[in-house]
């Protein structure tokens, strides 16, 4: 891999950090020649701090390290990615990354309507809203609308209707994040499930 660390004059390149996993920008860094050697020699991820003036492996201290998983150079050759399995937290605050953010996955709008209907559960005394009203039927109606929906989705992938098997199976996975919830679990459980098994 070519790196431009000249471009700036000054031998850094700046260093994108990802959790490898959650995909999360946990922070930055910058590396010159030396700095990024030793990290594809160590597997830790080893900067140069600008304030020390001097190589700095992450976690030297508190023992937060980064474990390499990948680098990328960018279009230009001037800036990297890396992904990384963290250990513990990230920024030297003490939190998960540099913008004080959690490091937890995301599934993009499936995370979003998990979170509402979370809200919906917390709050189904004081919702007229259709999970609140399934949440107070209890986990047998939840779970006969999973197997109900099911049904109808096997029977939708038998015909032609595109349309009609999409509706089917959105109403199917809708009704499977509620009964994860009503059983105290969410889709991060799922995939760590299927994680250990690949």
């Amino acid at each position: 891999m070519k790196i431009n660390f000249n471009k700036n004059n000054d031998g850094l390149v700046p260093a994108i950090i990802q959790d490898a996993s959650t995909k999360n920008v946990l922070m930055l860094g910058y590396m010159n020649q030396e700095a990024y050697e030793k990290t594809l020699a160590t597997k830790k991820v080893t900067f140069y701090s600008r304030s020390k003036q001097r190589l700095w492996t992450k976690g030297e201290e508190s023992g937060n390290i980064l474990k390499l998983v990948d680098i990328k150079n960018d279009c230009d050759q001037d800036a990297l990615l890396i992904s990384v399995n963290p250990v513990g937290p990230t920024c030297h605050t003490g939190s998960d990354t540099c913008w004080n953010e959690e490091n937890k996955p995301s599934f993009g709008f499936l995370s979003e309507l998990e979170e509402v209907i979370r809200d919906r559960k917390e709050n189904q005394d004081n919702s007229t809203s259709y999970v609140a009203s399934l949440f107070k039927k209890g986990i047998n109606k939840v779970a006969q609308k999973v197997g109900e929906e099911a049904v109808e989705v096997v029977i939708e992938a038998k015909d032609d209707n595109e349309k009609l098997f999409l509706d089917e199976s959105a109403d199917l996975l809708f009704h499977y994040l509620i009964l994860l919830q009503a059983k105290g679990y969410t889709l991060n459980n799922i995939v760590e499930v299927l994680k250990s098994r690949h």
